[in-house]
């Protein structure tokens, strides 16, 4: 049997998210909000066999991801030969499913960690109070922020989007987005989620203002019914200690009833990784290289 791709299209969320809620190990990468988000830029297609989506980028290259679905029940040993008789090479493979393969397949199942598409996560409750040494240095900044601004959260929703959408226009001139593809894909991909809010249940999104001009906001959707994760976060620049103050404020305000706030992977860039470590993650949510050698 052969996979048959289809263009990912905001029509297929209900049927993809259905079969999200079914995998044991959940990461944000799988979410709908972000693979519609990035699809534009990564190009991705789904195929569906076997009671489980396969998911697939074709930019820069074409590259399978694990797929989705009820792993426990799945017959891997049955469906794999099936629709891999010559093998398969498979990315970002959440850990849950690299071990259930690894079981199942000893050393026809090659395992290769992906330590730089690892997804951070951290206390909601820690990252609110900022208690302790460790949280030394966010909370001087949040507390400068606060004493230098007078500034309010509010939630934001389906009405507010082009207010978000002005400031993330503001960001990215700051940040020469049009010159740099990275920056200019993720500007892409925020009003991507933003234009298509209603569209996109479940999304919370949250700013603060500093009077009538919003300075900072964070984007993000619940993963699991104890994690949130943040998908976009932005804040001006000439505000110091403003991203110290919305990550708070967004958790504190929009967040309060998770546990678990998952802020994503480094991507292999030392910079993010640095910055995302100083928030003292309380673990990992690890994604590894699979091949499956037939």
């Amino acid at each position: 049997m052969s996979l048959t791709f289809t263009p990912l299209s905001i029509d297929m969320r209900n049927d993809y998210s259905a079969l999200f809620d079914l995998c044991s190990g959940k990461t944000s990468d799988y979410t709908f909000v972000n693979i519609w988000a990035w699809s534009d830029e990564r190009q991705y297609e789904l195929a569906r066999a076997h009671g489980l989506f396969w998911p697939r980028i074709n930019r820069p290259s074409p590259v399978l991801w694990a797929p989705v679905g009820n792993w426990e029940t799945a017959d891997w040993e049955r469906i794999l030969p099936d629709l891999f008789p010559d093998g398969a090479e498979f990315h970002r493979v959440p850990e849950e499913l690299a071990a259930l393969w690894s079981e199942r397949f000893g050393g026809r199942m090659i395992l290769e960690d992906q330590r730089s598409e690892w997804e951070y996560i951290y206390s909601v409750e820690e990252l609110i109070n900022l208690r302790g040494n460790r949280f030394h240095k966010k909370k001087n900044l949040w507390k400068q922020f606060h004493k230098s601004y007078e500034s309010t959260y509010k939630k934001l929703y389906r009405e507010d989007v082009d207010g978000i959408l002005e400031m993330q226009q503001l960001w990215c001139e700051w940040k020469s987005c049009d010159d740099i593809p990275g920056l200019r894909a993720e500007n892409h991909a925020i009003s991507r989620v933003l234009k298509n809010w209603d569209r996109l249940p479940g999304l919370l999104c949250g700013a603060l203002y500093v009077g009538d001009y919003m300075v900072a906001y964070s984007v993000g959707e619940p993963m699991t019914e104890d994690m949130v994760v943040v998908h976009f976060e932005k804040g001006l620049a000439d505000y110091k200690g403003v991203y110290q103050a919305i990550n708070r404020a967004f958790l504190e305000h929009s967040c309060p009833d998770f546990t678990w706030a998952n802020r994503e992977q480094d991507m292999g860039e030392e910079g993010v990784r640095q910055a995302k470590e100083s928030y003292n993650p309380a673990r990992f949510l690890k994604k590894y290289r699979a091949v499956w050698k037939g």
